[in-house]
């Protein structure tokens, strides 16, 4: 029997879709989504994105562009497009999801948000578009409106970034099995190994 692992996620991070849609069919494995804020995580870490961090270097930005492509093969990933507004502040829908996890509907909320992030390219830090995803998802757009304003669910987000900072986390996505921090899609093999072996 596995443990859990613990997959620490923001709709931001192409890498954290790449991660979504291959773990997607691994029913031997427990995945437990935890949203937290990436932008949150970059300043109280210091850290930035690649693309920040390593823009100004061509062959480094082509070989991350490489590696991506080889994920989305080894994972028959076929539908990810970058998103033409990235990057996204992604503050509503991680909000969004925290408030989604309240009402019981955060499988389908994420997977909302993953395919409208970087499947159709949506400008999702606009309001209206983030709702009118919600309800063309069939998602209770109401109550996620609501809840994504509530004080407590804004104050669990919080919590979560300031938690995995914590513990370590500088970057998404990552990963924990047990206190054991794993970081980055291509430690998703690794994670996995410990997990069945454990």
């Amino acid at each position: 029997m596995t443990r859990e692992i613990e997959f620490l996620y923001d709709f931001g991070s192409p890498n954290a879709y790449m991660v979504h849609r291959a773990i997607e069919d691994m029913g031997d494995f427990a995945f437990r989504y935890v949203p937290v804020l990436l932008g949150g995580i970059f300043k109280a870490t210091g850290n930035q994105s690649p693309m920040q961090a390593y823009g100004h270097i061509p062959a480094k930005r082509d070989y991350d562009m490489l590696e991506m492509r080889r994920f989305m093969a080894r994972h028959d990933i076929n539908n990810f497009r970058m998103n033409p507004n990235f990057p996204v502040n992604t503050l509503l829908m991680m909000r969004g999801a925290v408030a989604a996890e309240a009402l019981g509907c955060a499988e389908d909320y994420i997977e909302a948000m993953m395919t409208g992030m970087w499947e159709q390219g949506l400008a999702l830090a606009d309001p209206e578009v983030w709702s009118g995803l919600l309800g063309e998802a069939g998602l209770p757009v109401d109550a996620l409106v609501a809840g994504a304003a509530d004080p407590d669910n804004k104050a669990k987000l919080v919590a979560n970034t300031e938690n995995a900072v914590a513990r370590g986390v500088f970057g998404i996505p990552s990963f924990f099995l047990g206190d054991e921090l794993y970081f980055g899609k291509d430690r998703l093999r690794d994670v996995l190994e410990a997990a069945h072996n454990d």
